[in-house]
């Protein structure tokens, strides 16, 4: 099977998928339920879409690791707490944090 029609295959299968199965949700709608799904917001059917998305993509997994990390900086920073930043999280994100901070 040549490249191009693998692609195809893949992305008729993906239509297939998120389209036709009422308890898949695709990666756009994933990151609008972001917060109200760390919030404890959403209802039982709404958090097992959530959950069952976030076992078969990693890249969700992924985005949603690093949303909590950036939200948890923003908390400690804005709550002058003295716990240590993580090393995994970017300088430019600290200082963007902190100039916000400032401006308030």
């Amino acid at each position: 099977m040549n490249a191009l029609r693998r692609t195809a295959l893949r992305n008729w299968l993906h239509g297939v998928m998120f389209k036709s199965v009422p308890l898949m949700i695709n990666c756009r709608e994933f990151e609008g339920f972001i917060l109200e799904y760390l919030e404890g917001d959403l209802t039982r059917r709404q958090s097992f879409v959530f959950e069952t998305h976030l076992k078969v993509c990693r890249e969700c997994r992924d985005y949603l690791t690093a949303y909590q990390t950036t939200t948890d900086v923003v908390k400690r920073v804005f709550q002058d707490e003295e716990a240590p930043v993580p090393e995994t999280v970017p300088e430019d994100l600290i200082k963007a944090v902190l100039e916000a901070k400032n401006a308030r």
